[in-house]
């Protein structure tokens, strides 16, 4: 019986070794050519806010969770294929919300209907100069 229930084991163990290798960004960057910069793997809930005309559109805002970080960008985990060229990030921090502005660089299928949009971050954005961001907390 023991026997009966190691092999299931092994099975799973195989299986999860795989998916990991597979799936694996280091492995993954071999196949895609050296990077400037690592990435770090980090699991965060963040605000996006979609810019439009050069302003943070606040009905258009939603949540997702990050996947990867730089030092200067960093990927999302979509739940649609949201077009967004231009966005500002909230992130929860000490107690309140910092805001980041950053560009999409390139949204990718991650299969069953999620996506992965790649930002490269350019500036910090404060409430006091710009007054749609204020009363906005994660």
């Amino acid at each position: 019986m023991l026997t009966f229930f190691q092999k299931k084991e092994h099975e799973v163990q195989s299986f999860m070794l795989k998916l990991v290798n597979n799936n694996c960004p280091d492995l993954m960057a071999l196949e895609e050519g050296p990077r400037l910069e690592s990435r770090v793997n980090l699991t965060l809930v963040v605000l996006v806010i979609p810019i439009v005309q050069k302003r943070p559109k606040i009905e258009r805002m939603f949540a997702a969770v990050t996947k990867e970080f730089t030092t200067l960008g960093l990927s999302l985990v979509l739940n649609d294929p949201r077009a967004v060229e231009e966005v500002v990030l909230g992130f929860r921090w000490e107690g309140e919300t910092k805001f980041v502005r950053a560009q999409a660089k390139h949204l990718s299928p991650m299969g069953a209907g999620f996506y992965q949009l790649g930002l490269q971050l350019k500036q910090m954005m404060h409430p006091s100069d710009w007054p749609e961001l204020e009363g906005i907390a994660l």
